[in-house]
Parts: C-alpha cells; structure tokens; sequence
C-alpha cells in the first residue's frame, strides 16, 4: 500500500466507542444507529478540510459508507465496498455467519481470543447489534451511488449471494465487481497483495496516480480489467490528495461490469 498511501491522505473512522481505550458504556446505554453514525461522517470531512474522499469500508463499514454517500454524493469521489450487505437482516445473515464460523476456524479462534481480552467488549456488543438492526438501503438503478464503485467479495464466501444482488443494483457503466479466489470471508486478510493491487487499479481508472506502472496483475489481466470510468481531466481533485500527487486521465475503455476472479 505504500506507493498509494503516499499519494492520499489515510483516515481511519472508528465507530463510537471502538476506539482504543475507548470508556465502557453504561448498562442500558442506547448506542447509535447504523444511519446516525453515518450522520457523524459529515463532521470529520470538515474537521479536516476535506472536500471529497474515497471511501473503503468492510462489512459494517461498507454498509455505513454506503448510507453515507446515498446521503451525500457530492462528498465521494469513488467506494470500495468488501463484503457489503445493503439489505437489512435476514436470514442470509444467520447462514453466512454460520458458514464463516466454520470454515476458518483458526482465523475466528484468533479474533475470539482477541475479542475476549478486550477492555471494551461491551461497546463492540453494542456496535454488533446496531449492525444487525440495519434498515434496508433500498438502492435501485434510478436510485444508486453517482460515483465509482469497487464491490469485493471472497469466492464462494458467506457474503457472496448479498454483493451479487448488490452489484445487480448499481450502474453497471461505473461499477468494478471483483470476486476473489481462495480468499474466504475476508479478502482483505488472506488476499491483501492482489486486493491492494485492484484498488490501485481502481483509483487509477479514477484518473489518479496516473503515471505509476502498472503492477503485475494489472498487466496480465488488462483484458478483464478494462476500466469503465472516463474522467474529465479538469475535474478538481480531493482534498485527501497530498501535494506530491499526481493525477492524469486514463484512454477511454469499453462500459462494463468488471468481474474478476483472481
């Protein structure tokens, strides 16, 4: 991620009262929506003059970015959404947890462990209930994100059938699909070279980062990853941008759903 992280600033949002060290939450405490908490986004773009971002959300996350960008198009250049569940619960939810459970027992025992010594385990209750009270985002093709999309989801993962339905709502002119082999519920941990690299391919097909080289997957799959967004060379760029970043204007490519299995 280096060769990205110096080209952006990177903030990472916790939800209230998952941050480190963060204060218990009294018995009977009334934690914060999904939708409230994606209110909250709105005050941390100001608090650090950013005018625009690009979002990258897992699960919770993903839902709570996804709420927020319906909400506020005009302050998202681009989502990269892992594991993304827009509807509200259902039983889907019950298999694929049950599913993750057993199928990576070693990873779940290592986050049991590190769940179990946490200071504030009652607060993450609190979040994870909050999550599973999730409304329905209700987004249709007349009524989806205005800007670029990146859905990833392991192949054959818990979470898989809710990114397929969801990609089945976007606009398919703007929206990349990227299912990973052998990479489980959580590409993000067993696949974090060739998630990183479809990212970076990602926000290049944004105009950003132009003149970096393409790294190895993105030249053995040029083919399969023809981008799908044309950008206008005058747009602004965002404020997460550092100074030593470049951005550019990538050939026009043919509109499509993006849906690579790597």
């Amino acid at each position: 991620m280096q060769e990205i992280v110096k080209n952006f600033t990177v903030v990472h949002v916790d939800a209230p009262g998952q941050e480190e060290g963060a204060a218990i939450y009294p018995v009977g405490y009334q934690y914060a929506t999904m939708d409230q908490i994606s209110e909250m986004l709105p005050a941390v773009l100001q608090y650090f003059n950013f005018r625009t971002i690009i979002g990258v959300g897992v699960g919770a996350g993903a839902y709570i970015l996804s709420r927020f960008t319906l909400s506020n198009p005009e302050a998202v250049e681009g989502l990269v959404l892992i594991n993304v569940d827009t509807n509200a619960r259902g039983w889907m939810d019950w298999a694929a947890q049950k599913e993750e459970l057993s199928a990576n027992t070693e990873l779940i025992q290592t986050h049991k462990e590190r769940i179990a010594k946490a200071p504030n385990l009652i607060n993450v209750e609190l979040f994870w209930k909050s999550y599973l009270g999730r409304r329905d985002l209700s987004i249709e093709r007349n009524n989806t994100f205005k800007c670029p999309v990146m859905l990833v989801v392991g192949d054959q993962a818990p979470y898989e059938e809710a990114a397929v339905e969801c990609n089945s709502k976007l606009d398919p002119t703007t929206t990349s699909f990227l299912k990973m082999a052998d990479a489980g519920g959580m590409p993000q941990l067993t696949q974090p070279s060739k998630l990183t690299e479809a990212f970076k391919y990602f926000i290049q097909g944004m105009g950003y980062m132009a003149s970096s080289c393409m790294t190895r997957l993105s030249r053995s799959r040029t083919t399969s990853l023809s981008s799908s967004y044309s950008m206008e060379g005058s747009r602004s760029r965002s404020r997460t941008l550092s100074q030593g970043s470049q951005g550019g204007q990538l050939p026009p490519s043919p509109s499509h759903t993006m849906e690579v299995s790597c």
